[in-house]
């Protein structure tokens, strides 16, 4: 962890970038059917207060100066608020996901046409992969996530589409199905051959995984177990300004000695889906 005069220094440093982000109104939102650990069909969900919560996030994002898509939610697809999962962008193209669960698989179609439409470069998948919830891109390197979704062979695909370095983490936790919600970028913008900020619990990875995140980023910082558990790394950043759940204070504190500037959204009825602020947030990098 910095010292206070080191933290002083980096806030002097950190920039908020502009981003462009696509969201979807989770205007069927339900929890019907599991296909995670969060999910359980017979607790009640408020499709209402999913809304509300969704849109204090996307006008917190227009008040922030950046631009937000929309995409049209399909009726009885109720997962489809999270449209992190819905694709993964550089540079313009975009590679679809391959959903693993059969009730998500019908929202493909759909992500496809919308960045058709959109003027990117679209590239349908052979491989299982679930978009932006296990790929990250950190500087000029995909980190890309495993063990309950993504299959490893989409890892060597997403290499092939992108022509980046891939480096493979593997979660061994349930409850962090995907890599977003055990890592995060806090630096979406960095300079090349410049190392990305990143935030991550320990405890959702490997041994290995732990291993090649120490090396890689040194510097990180490390989320305790409790403000993990919230969803608290399931968060967006735009370099300075980082959104986060808002029962994460541990995490809170980490990013306010970092310079970060932390800021809360409650997303707990979302939550009931296995979704938070990351989830319902993709990246759009050009077109």
């Amino acid at each position: 962890m910095s010292t206070p005069e080191t933290a002083t220094i980096t806030a002097s440093t950190r920039t908020a970038h502009h981003r462009r982000y696509l969201m979807c109104r989770p205007d069927h939102f339900t929890v019907d059917y599991r296909i995670n650990p969060w999910m359980d069909p017979a607790a009640p969900t408020d499709t209402a207060k999913a809304i509300a919560q969704w849109q204090k996030l996307y006008d917190l994002y227009r008040e922030l100066g950046h631009d937000v898509e929309l995409i049209e939610p399909l009726p009885g697809y109720p997962d489809m608020v999270y449209t992190a999962n819905g694709g993964f962008t550089i540079d313009g193209r975009a590679y679809i996901p391959e959903f693993y669960y059969e009730q998500r698989r019908g929202e493909s179609p759909a992500f496809a046409e919308w960045f058709r439409s959109h003027g990117f470069d679209t590239v349908l998948p052979t491989e299982v992969n679930e978009g932006e919830g296990d790929f990250l891109l950190a500087g000029d390197v995909i980190l890309a996530g495993t063990g309950f979704r993504s299959a490893g062979d989409s890892h060597r695909e997403v290499h092939e589409v992108f022509g980046r370095e891939v480096v493979t983490l593997t979660l061994v936790d349930p409850r962090f199905y995907h890599l977003d919600t055990a890592l995060t970028i806090l630096d979406p913008v960095v300079a090349p051959g410049e190392r990305a900020g990143i935030a991550y619990l320990p405890n959702a990875f490997d041994e290995a995984s732990r291993k090649i995140l120490a090396e890689r980023f040194p510097d990180a910082i490390l989320v305790a177990d409790e403000d993990g558990a919230v969803f608290g790394l399931n968060s967006a950043s735009d370099g300075y300004n980082v959104i986060i759940p808002p029962r994460a204070t541990g995490f809170e504190k980490q990013l306010r000695e970092r310079g970060y500037n932390p800021i809360m959204v409650d997303l707990s009825e979302l939550l009931l889906g296995g979704g938070g602020i990351k989830c319902c947030t993709l990246e759009l990098r050009g077109a």
